[in-house]
């Protein structure tokens, strides 16, 4: 059985600035709890190290779609079951609402139970606050990738 996750927040910079920042996934660690690495294997796969309630996860995603300032978009290819979109609003010059959804199939008794509890929205609320505080602290991008993955490309 599938879960969902669908969590939103304003930031208060640019959309340029917020949707830049997204495209640094190796920097993901610094806001994601749980999140030990992300490595960038190529313009669209990524290597992600992460533990979940005590267990150690390693699985690799690939980008399926990334338009500049509007939405990126992830599915794994092995390892964890995962799958999800990042959108990003423009609300006015300085503030940008970013919207998360995410589809994950729990694995074990631990992750079901832990998803009929919540945790997953709240761990993804958590990562999208922590987000914000990192981006609005800075006030820029660590770095930006503006180009494009086409659906289905």
């Amino acid at each position: 059985m599938t879960a969902t996750i669908e969590q939103t927040i304003e930031v208060d910079v640019p959309i340029d600035t917020a949707y830049n920042q997204w495209t640094q996934f190796e920097e993901f660690p610094q806001f994601m709890e749980g999140v030990e690495a992300v490595t960038q294997l190529d313009e669209r796969r990524l290597h992600w190290v992460a533990e979940f309630r005590g267990e150690r996860h390693e699985w690799d995603a690939e980008i399926v779609e990334q338009q500049p300032e509007e939405r990126v978009a992830w599915r794994n290819i092995d390892g964890k079951d995962n799958a999800g979109v990042v959108t990003f609003h423009k609300i006015d010059d300085g503030t940008t609402r970013i919207a998360v959804q995410m589809d994950f199939v729990p694995e074990g008794l631990k992750e079901k139970i832990g998803d009929a509890l919540g945790v997953p929205d709240r761990r993804v609320k958590g990562d999208l606050e922590r987000f914000k505080q990192f981006i609005e602290s800075r006030g820029q991008e660590t770095g930006a990738w503006r180009g494009e993955v086409p659906r289905g490309g």
